[in-house]
């Protein structure tokens, strides 16, 4: 064990400020005496065994050994020999302390070993001393060197640092010069420095691409000054050159106007300048920009015409909804009236064209859900041929004898893939208001051709194969200022009586729900040319026969029908449309009425309006399951799509409003057969 230890033995070398001398001794007086000797020349750390002196050298750097010979455990040369072999300690000076064995034999076993001298007992204070100073001061010199060498190292890294830096920062400020200039040049942006008194206006300096956006160099300009007064939209003149004259005294400048383009065009830009001072205040010159907008303000458009026709949609989808309740009930009461009643001929006829009115409110509610994008459409592959064969024969006792269609198809025209009935109602619409833009008649061109679109070309369109139906005439044309209004619900240039308004909004809601577009391109006195674009096919049509509906097809079975809807007139109609299918029908008014009927009696088919107050028509088919989990059951709806039922349950039918015999015969017939099981 150590016999004394400084406060700092156990120190890293970074922490010791006196280089260390390691004295090792068994011998408790003789340590004491060369620690007396030695502790101004250094920190001396003394071990009484081999053993002990080797756990020190793990943990810090000693200027010199002084190492007893013999020692109990480990002597002398053994400890040595271990010093040595470390490689953290086999630089250390090691001095041999012996009292015996001054032989040569000895003296060079102790060299061997790795001792660089000898200091015999008793030992002599000036010659120890002496000996040790200079193992002292020359580690406190190599730690100099070597901190020294550290310093250095630092700094020049340092300097290494800062220049790689700084030569960075220049390459990337190059690189940012070079890429601001690349960016000017590509947007849609000019900067332009101009004089205070400038009549007129005379730019002296311009960065960017004048060119790309106006179609003039600035040569151009500095040739022509007045070419940029001369080109200003005639709307925009009297309002662009007013701003112009503020500027003089408010030191701005902020205006957009429409400026004719070297190519025919006129293109939106957003003109602002700022006045620029010296140090003093007074006015220099004004520096200011020229933006493209062109196509910002045609995206504005688009936004908020999609905008308002999405409100709109959203009305008229709400509007459709109720007068599908009302011509429910009144389709099932001329269908009961007429079944039942044995009408006489002349009273059939006044039925018969109640209905037919009937009927024209429910295509005009498909209208409105045209143009609100939720009617229910079927697409299928379809042969512009055939379909042409069918609009045309549909046309014929309409158009009168002062209108004449003249078709042009391909020879091997691509398949479109739309709903059929949905397309002929739209090509109609187009072809019947060619029809009333040219009174005096003539003739209407429709050609059915191929098209490819891109990103670039048509935006609004996704990137693909179409089929582009045009519907062309000659007639009055359409004013540029009403052009995008003409696809609006209920706008219409026809006078009152002569137009709904509905028939390009249909269109348009068609085409869109359709995955295509319709483009409308007009002159007054001219004619309108319209093109509608559907996608095209990747198959091609199949031939189906045609599917005929019995009246009952649940194989003569009764059914005991749970009739529930909150509108009485519906619900009288479909009831009594039920039992002329030879059903037994139970009502009910809402959907508390409707569990109590459940519990008290057996129901085959639970029949429910969706859109009822306090329990809708899922929710009530859910709560009669969780008793009666076999429960068939079917929906009937004023919504125009299925997808506007939320949370459906499965096996579950829904059949649309307003429906006839025949189709509310099917849809029984259809729920029957998906019956679900108790274990669902």
């Amino acid at each position: 064990m150590r016999s004394k230890v400084g406060k700092s033995d156990v120190a890293t070398t970074e922490d010791v400020e006196r280089p260390r001398v390691l004295v090792v001794d068994d011998d408790e007086r003789n340590l004491l005496a060369i620690q007396t000797v030695l502790e101004d020349v250094g920190e001396v750390i003394t071990a009484r065994s081999g053993e002990e002196a080797l756990r020190f050298l793990l943990k810090g750097e000693f200027a010199v050994i002084l190492l007893d010979v013999y020692m109990p455990g480990l002597d002398g040369y053994e400890t040595a020999q271990i010093i040595r072999s470390r490689e953290q300690s086999k630089r250390i000076p090691i001095v041999f302390l012996s009292a015996v064995n001054k032989e040569t034999e000895h003296l060079m076993r102790g060299y061997s070993m790795g001792a660089v001298d000898y200091v015999f007992k008793p030992v002599d204070p000036i010659v120890l001393r002496s000996k040790v100073a200079v193992f002292v001061d020359l580690f406190a010199k190599t730690k100099e060197i070597e901190r020294k060498a550290r310093q250095e190292q630092a700094l020049l890294d340092a300097n290494l640092k800062a220049n790689s830096e700084l030569l960075r920062a220049e390459q990337d400020l190059r690189r940012a010069e070079q890429q601001q200039a690349a960016i000017i040049q590509s947007l849609p942006i000019v900067l332009y420095l101009e004089p205070i008194d400038c009549e007129p206006r005379c730019p002296n300096f311009v960065s960017g691409n004048l060119e790309a956006i106006t179609g003039y160099g600035f040569s151009v300009v500095r040739e022509q000054p007045s070419i940029w007064q001369e080109r200003l939209h005639e709307d925009d003149r009297t309002r662009v050159l007013a701003a112009l004259e503020k500027r003089k005294s408010t030191g701005s400048f902020s205006v957009e106007y429409r400026w004719l383009c070297a190519d025919g065009t006129y293109r939106h830009f957003h003109d602002q300048a700022v006045l620029l001072t010296d140090q003093d205040g007074s006015p220099i010159e004004f520096a200011g920009t020229l933006t493209d907008v062109t196509e910002r303000r045609l995206l504005e458009g688009q936004l908020v015409q999609a905008q308002k026709m999405d409100a709109i949609g959203k009305l008229t989808g709400g509007i459709a909804h109720d007068f599908n309740n009302l011509l429910a009930a009144v389709l099932g009461g001329l269908g009961i009236l007429e079944r039942r009643a044995g009408l006489e001929e002349e009273h059939l006829k006044i039925l018969t064209m109640t209905q037919r009115a009937a009927d024209q409110g429910a295509e005009l509610v498909k209208r409105l859900l045209a143009f609100a994008r939720r009617q229910q459409l079927q697409p299928a592959p379809l042969d512009p041929r055939e379909l042409a064969s069918g609009v045309d024969e549909l046309l014929s006792h309409t158009l009168g004898g002062l209108v004449e269609l003249e078709w042009s198809l391909e020879e091997t025209p691509w398949c479109a893939f739309a709903d059929q009935s949905q397309l002929e109602l739209a090509l109609m619409n187009l072809i019947i208001n060619a029809r009333d833009a040219m009174p005096e008649g003539g003739t209407i061109k429709i050609a059915v051709d191929h098209r490819t679109a891109s990103e670039k070309d048509a935006p609004d369109l996704k990137p693909g194969d179409y089929v582009v139906f045009t519907v062309e005439d000659a007639g009055s044309g359409i004013a540029p200022e009403i052009l995008e209004k003409v696809m609006e619900p209920f706008f219409t240039t026809k006078e009152v009586g002569k137009g709904t308004g509905l028939g390009l909004s249909m269109v348009y809601g068609f085409a869109q729900q359709s995955n295509g577009s319709i483009q409308l391109q007009s002159e007054v006195g001219k004619g309108t040319r319209a093109e509608l674009w559907i996608p095209r096919a990747e198959e091609a049509p199949v031939a189906k026969p045609p599917k005929k509906v019995k009246l009952d097809e649940s194989n003569g079975t009764r059914l005991t029908i749970l009739l529930v809807d909150d509108h009485e007139e519906v619900r009288l109609a479909t009831a009594h449309m039920f039992k002329d299918l030879g059903h037994e029908v139970v009502e009910a008014s809402n959907g508390a009425d409707a569990l109590q009927l459940l519990r008290e009696r057996g129901v085959d088919l639970l029949v429910s309006d969706y859109a009822m107050p306090q329990l809708s028509g899922t929710d009530l088919v859910r709560d009669a399951r969780s008793h009666k989990p076999d429960l068939t059951a079917l929906i009937i709806t004023g919504y125009a799509d299925a997808d506007d039922i939320g949370d459906l349950p499965t096996d579950v039918i829904v059949l649309p409003k307003p429906f006839d015999l025949p189709a509310l015969s099917a849809a029984v017939a259809e729920a029957t057969r998906v019956r679900p099981s108790a274990t669902n």
